[in-house]
């Protein structure tokens, strides 16, 4: 049976330090680090598809790849890092989930306001590492949820000017009333299969173009 771990597509974004120096102990430490990481999503049956670079080509991979969630494994670099996933996920946004062992959370916050879903310091246990995605999904989805409701009412508030406009037009050269005018409005909408907005807006734009 697929558990919803497995059926979860995951991009992790991993440091260039996947096979350091071994004389560089902070490479080497860091590179163990991320190994760790993606052995915990391993265990706890997330399907990893790709790990990636913080490179110029960012972007383009996650657009092919298509995640479900980005993990980020980044330590004191961890801005730079960002900067390069918020950037490649700008156009299609996607929960983002940081771990990070640097204890320096003065960038929280803009991380955070940047679209980062989840902010996790020192949270490598295997026992974590569920709670912690089903969370950030959550979340991801709840903020998601509340965009599009917004966007909808901007949607809405704009249409009822663009209709108002129209009414209003014909109000002053037809002389009808104001119901008379909406009536027409939505006449003219049923017999061109329209959407009333797009009607009154076509309205206004060939009462632009006549003058």
């Amino acid at each position: 049976m697929t558990t919803p771990s497995q059926q979860l597509r995951i991009v992790v974004i991993a440091p260039d330090t996947l096979n350091p120096d071994i004389e560089d102990e902070e490479a080497v430490e860091q590179a163990e680090r991320s190994r760790l990481l993606r052995i915990c999503l391993l265990e706890n049956g997330y399907n990893i598809i790709a790990v990636l670079p913080t490179d110029t080509f960012l972007r383009e991979r996650i657009a092919q790849l298509q995640p479900d969630l980005i993990v980020v494994d980044a330590e004191s670099a961890a801005r730079d890092s960002l900067e390069h996933v918020v950037m490649a996920t700008r156009d299609e946004r996607r929960p983002i989930v940081l771990f990070t062992n640097d204890e320096d959370t003065t960038h929280v916050k803009d991380a955070v306001a940047a679209g980062v879903t989840a902010y996790i310091v020192a949270g490598l246990a295997p026992d974590r590492i569920r709670p912690i995605l089903d969370v950030a999904l959550a979340r991801f989805q709840h903020e998601q949820a509340l965009r599009q409701e917004l966007a909808e009412a901007r949607s809405e508030l704009q249409d009822r000017k663009v209709i108002d406009r129209a009414k209003g037009l014909l109000m002053q050269r037809r002389g009808l009333s104001e119901q008379q005018a909406f009536e027409q409005l939505r006449k003219s909408a049923m017999d061109r299969g329209l959407k009333l907005a797009e009607v009154a807006q076509r309205m206004l734009d060939a009462a632009d173009l006549l003058g």
